[in-house]
């Protein structure tokens, strides 16, 4: 509390004055000089040492150096040249890769310690970062995609299902006057699965069946693996306006069961078969 006293009565304190009991050490600066050896002078001390270590090292290595030009300029035969034990070490970019790669395995465990995934549940982010690596894929409008169906001589045929944009001018039966031209320059992704290749002509998926839907991605999965077919990007349809009618079928529709299920389970497999007949010149 000395300040408390300095600051009511104005008298300086009193100078604090270490014991002679407290061990001291050489001053690494000063010569003939002792410190303290507390816990306040130690990284000075330790500092001092360190660097008295590197001088010595140093000059042992500079006498090596000497003697080494000494037998150079005598003829002698001397091994590789030393390097400075006192030179800092470059980290050098496989040091850095090093480095990098530590810190990503260690963000990768801390994360799934922590948050319980390796990439701290930012999965969903990194898929969106592929979509700023360039491709040779392209952005159709619907208007666009309308000008490759055949018509302009020379100019590639696509088609698109379910968005997927695909150059099918290898394809004999989409050419012009083709069985299946009318798939040509736009997304009829629901004929696919309705079978309905005139009158649903759109990208519309509203209503289909669960069969309807499967045979959609059938034909999805038909192009994306067709050895002649090569995707070449993708098309931007306006949002459908959910109040807007769905397409009507072109075929009626079935006769609910009466109890006659082998019957009908023959007639759907009749009709699965006619479809898949209809689509093997695809």
């Amino acid at each position: 509390m000395s300040w408390f006293k300095t600051s009511v009565t104005g008298e300086e304190p009193e100078r604090y004055v270490e014991p002679d009991s407290t061990p001291r050490v050489q001053d690494p600066s000063i010569p003939n000089r002792m410190v303290v050896d507390k816990a306040a002078n130690k990284p000075f001390l330790a500092y001092k040492a360190y660097r008295q270590k590197q001088e010595k090292a140093h000059n042992e290595w500079l006498e090596r150096q000497k003697i080494r030009q000494e037998k150079i300029a005598r003829g002698e035969e001397v091994g590789p040249e030393e390097r400075d034990p006192t030179e800092p070490e470059e980290v050098g970019l496989k040091g850095l890769m090093k480095f990098f790669f530590y810190v990503v395995v260690f963000a990768a465990l801390a994360g799934k310690l922590l948050a319980g995934s390796y990439t701290w549940n930012y999965e969903t982010r990194l898929a969106q970062l592929k979509s700023y690596i360039p491709t040779d894929q392209t952005l159709f409008s619907e208007s666009t995609l309308a000008k490759f169906d055949g018509s302009v001589p020379g100019k590639p045929i696509y088609l698109a299902i379910d968005g997927d944009v695909y150059d099918v001018t290898n394809g004999k039966a989409y050419q012009p006057g083709g069985s299946y031209h009318h798939f040509a320059g736009v997304d009829a992704a629901r004929a696919y699965g309705t079978g309905c290749f005139k009158t649903h002509r759109t990208h519309d998926l509203r209503g289909l069946t669960e069969a309807e839907l499967r045979g959609v991605q059938h034909w999805k999965e038909f192009y994306a693996n067709h050895a002649e077919y090569k995707k070449v990007g993708r098309v931007n349809h306006p949002l459908i306006n959910p109040a807007s009618p769905i397409p009507e079928p072109c075929k009626p529709p079935k006769v609910k069961n009466d109890g006659k299920d082998g019957k009908a389970k023959e007639k759907d497999k009749s009709e699965a078969k006619e479809s898949t007949m209809v689509h093997e010149e695809l």
